[in-house]
């Protein structure tokens, strides 16, 4: 795993409290980002995601039923002397590897009251530094992690900064939606941010796509944010709030997303992730020619 650069943000939070109910009801027992992309969870390739961008210090926002998430990062002595004994070394080092990517640290939230509450619970471990938000159920691609692109425009402005992408129209409701005055190629000060508009509504169609870097001003903002949607603190909500205070900027991230917590979405993961696995890809490849 090759780190891009030397981090000034040092720690991460990565919520993953969230009930799952779009796939229920498998999620009834498996946390949704424990969910398989071939043989590994989505929830590992956002820890993954975080550590080549440079981070070492990561707290994960879990809730009831989410302790497979801590044991699956956690060692597991029975299994790794089963793979020893049966000589299984390549098996071995992938599963050790997994208990020693990071620091990775747990707190719950005990109750989903949405994700400007998830991360207010990170408030004492960051203390005042500023930090990352990478979502549970949200991957990126590029050649340079998304998160790493933000970090770097953090440590250019000193301000916050978050992940935005064009947006079908068809999927505007279901985003935070932002309006924001271009400054530099890919990069808005951000004038506004209304969470889940009707297409018509909406300021634009860049949508928020689950990475941020915040100043921990966040913290005082989400605090005086008053529960909106379901009873939810939005991070949108706080998010305005801290714009009344310093200038918050949207970086248009050009690489891949994958909302693996959406259906279809996840398997059109899944699917991607199977054609670039050179000991499957063939397989699929033929089964899709053969039936589509």
């Amino acid at each position: 795993m090759r780190v891009v650069g030397v981090s000034m943000i040092k720690k991460a939070i990565i919520p993953a409290a969230g009930l799952g109910t779009r796939f229920l009801p498998i999620t009834k027992s498996i946390p949704k980002e424990m969910l398989p992309i071939i043989n590994k969870p989505i929830i590992q390739f956002v820890v993954e995601e975080a550590i080549l961008s440079g981070i070492d210090d990561i707290l994960i926002i879990t809730g009831r039923g989410k302790r497979s998430i801590e044991d699956y990062f956690d060692t597991s002595p029975e299994l790794e002397n089963h793979l020893f004994q049966n000589k299984k070394y390549d098996l071995l080092k992938e599963v050790r590897d997994i208990s020693s990517l990071a620091d990775i640290h747990y707190i719950r939230q005990k109750d989903p009251k949405g994700l400007g509450d998830a991360i207010l619970k990170a408030e004492k471990h960051t203390g005042d530094e500023p930090f990352a938000v990478l979502l549970g159920d949200d991957m990126t691609e590029d050649g340079i992690p998304c998160t790493r692109q933000l970090i770097d425009v953090f440590e250019r402005k000193r301000r916050s900064v978050i992940a935005v992408q064009e947006i079908p129209e068809k999927r505007i409701s279901s985003y935070g939606i932002i309006k924001g005055e271009s400054v530099e190629n890919g990069l808005y000060l951000m004038e506004d941010v209304v969470e889940k508009p009707s297409p018509k509504a909406a300021p634009s169609n860049l949508g928020a796509i689950g990475r941020y870097v915040f100043t921990p001003e966040i913290f005082d903002c989400i605090k005086r944010t008053d529960p909106g949607l379901s009873n939810e603190v939005q991070i949108t909500d706080s998010i305005k709030i801290l714009m009344q205070d310093q200038d918050v900027y949207a970086y248009k991230f050009g690489g891949i997303r994958y909302d693996a917590g959406n259906k279809s979405d996840y398997v059109l993961t899944v699917i991607k992730s199977a054609l670039k696995d050179e000991g499957i890809k063939r397989e699929i490849s033929d089964y899709m020619r053969e039936h589509l």
